[in-house]
């Protein structure tokens, strides 16, 4: 039998162990993958996690960049997030870059790499750009960005280093057509980049269950309390909601760094007894929030820092389960809901985000059937049996490509 070609993925954001509420798709995405590569996984490690573990077939290597007390990096918030939050973090940054540089260039080597995935173009694309200039195996990459890295990161220097990834790249993913022609405007031909969305599971996970009975007044929203995914906006709009709706309510399921100051706004606000914090919810638990949700808001919003939502998955997770949605009108929510769609609003407007919520609230019938609609609609589009596809393809491309030229040289 012949051996599946090695791939390596380099990422940032991974769980660190089963039920982790951080976002997964990274490892949603490798183990779709294990029946045509042999996958290897490099990514920071955290307080609490393993440093080796196989997680549904996956080979996964945590390596260290400081004490552990201090890999603090990355969770709770992500990368950028927390480099703003606590400018001391900035000196994790060379032994977090080194570190990853070091590893992945000893499994290249060690597991005779044959491509590799690089997730973000800031680091790890730049880490995989980098590997091809030392000695040794050279290996052909595929970066994908998700939207941080590309909207977030700003300044001459940080796009020149995101045009070089691209350029040395065999292939460049992004996972939807806004981010597209962002890369296209930093000089990257469009000829090279691909929209490549991430999956959900629409096929078990994220279904509907008509035995569930849904809320008629509990709106939900899941995510991470950061800038962009406009929680702050959603809690001006309640006090317009409650005037026409006195017994709605709001569940909060998500952590991050501005959950202090969103609660004092709830306070300053006396929305105590309408808004409930849930916390860290595992990816497990989600669906029944879901199916139970008489709505679910995800008010993204462009943060001041430029970012924003790269797609926005929860959307499609929400719809799958059945679950009517209003969603803050950012360019890539495009790619799930269309141009026209009625749920989708500017949350910076709260009487105008009000009365969306408002309306879906007071007419729930409706409500269901264009639900029922658009989780028809996204089936078809990003349920993991066709994503992994696409990313499988795109892969598999760059491995024959790259084994050629070995042959050739």
């Amino acid at each position: 039998m012949k051996p599946r070609p090695a791939l390596l993925v380099l990422a940032s954001t991974y769980p660190r162990w089963a039920a982790d509420p951080e976002p997964g798709f990274v490892h949603e995405l490798a183990r779709r993958l294990t029946n045509r590569f042999h996958v290897t996984v490099l990514c920071p490690h955290a307080p609490g996690a393993t440093e080796r573990e196989t997680m549904d077939g996956v080979d996964v290597i945590r390596y260290r960049y400081a004490p552990q007390a201090w890999e603090t990096l990355v969770n709770d918030g992500g990368i950028v997030t927390n480099l703003r939050r606590a400018k001391w973090k900035y000196l994790l940054v060379p032994g977090f870059l080194l570190v990853q540089v070091w590893q992945a260039w000893r499994l290249v080597r060690r597991r005779r790499v044959d491509v590799i995935h690089a997730h973000w173009l800031i680091p790890q694309g730049l880490i995989a750009a980098l590997l091809q200039w030392l000695p040794g195996r050279k290996v052909p990459f595929v970066v994908t960005s998700h939207g941080a890295d590309l909207y977030a990161l700003k300044g001459r220097w940080l796009d020149r280093i995101k045009t070089f990834v691209a350029r040395r790249a065999a292939a460049v993913t992004v996972v939807s057509t806004a981010m597209c022609d962002r890369m296209v405007a930093l000089g990257v031909p469009a000829s090279k980049v691909n929209v490549q969305p991430m999956g959900v599971d629409l096929t078990d996970r994220f279904v509907p269950d008509p035995s569930v009975p849904r809320s008629e007044r509990d709106m939900l929203f899941v995510g991470r309390l950061v800038e962009k995914k406009g929680l702050r906006h959603l809690l001006e709009a309640m006090p317009h909601v409650l005037r026409q709706v006195p017994d709605a309510s709001l569940g909060i399921a998500g952590f991050g760094p501005e959950e202090n100051a969103l609660r004092d706004q709830v306070r300053a606000l006396g929305l105590e007894a309408h808004v409930r914090f849930l916390g860290a919810v595992p990816q497990s638990r989600l669906p029944d929030l879901y199916r139970r949700a008489a709505l679910f808001v995800a008010p993204f919003v462009q943060a001041g820092s430029g970012d924003q939502e790269g797609l926005g998955l929860v959307v499609v997770e929400a719809a799958g389960c059945g679950c009517p949605i209003v969603v803050g009108n950012v360019p890539a929510v495009r790619d799930v809901l269309g141009d026209q769609h009625p749920a989708c609003v500017d949350p910076r407007d709260p009487t105008g985000l009000a009365t969306a919520l408002v309306n879906v609230l007071v007419d729930p019938d409706v409500a269901a059937r264009q639900a029922g609609s658009l989780r028809r609609m996204l089936a078809g589009k990003f349920d993991w049996s066709k994503a992994a596809q696409g990313y499988m393809e795109v892969l598999s491309e760059q491995h024959n490509r790259g084994a050629a030229a070995r042959a050739r040289n």
